[in-house]
């Protein structure tokens, strides 16, 4: 059985930074690309950023572009999200995904694996 747990989220001042973590089991880690999504109450989940199996590719939605950064470490089987300069409107339930190979695309409807979600505030 597929499993996605993410860590790491909580409450912090803006300007500040967390590291969020995803760690994954139950199905072959290197097959899968991965991705950060969020959402915020009233709004729709949008992608944060995506990367391939092996790392060497990722994207990232232009809000967060070059506040953060997304790694994996396939000998772990975890993802993280290394978010610095955080803003208020960062404020969401985030979320890690999977899927079958790289599609480059930050549309959630592209993935088929889900974690339960870390919420992550971010006050001014």
């Amino acid at each position: 059985q597929v499993q996605l747990v993410e860590s790491g989220g909580g409450s912090v001042q803006a300007g500040g930074s967390l590291r969020l973590s995803c760690a994954v089991s139950g199905y072959t880690y290197t097959q899968y690309s991965m991705g950060w999504f969020r959402q915020a109450p009233g709004k729709e989940r949008e992608g944060v950023a995506i990367i391939s199996t092996g790392g060497g590719r990722t994207y990232y939605a232009d809000s967060v572009k070059g506040r953060s950064t997304i790694s994996r470490d396939n000998a772990k089987n975890t993802m993280y999200l290394q978010m610095n300069s955080l803003k208020p409107e960062d404020s969401a339930m985030y979320y890690c995904a999977a899927r079958v190979g790289w599609v480059g695309s930050l549309s959630p409807r592209e993935y088929n694996y889900w974690g339960q979600g870390t919420q992550v505030t971010v006050s001014s």
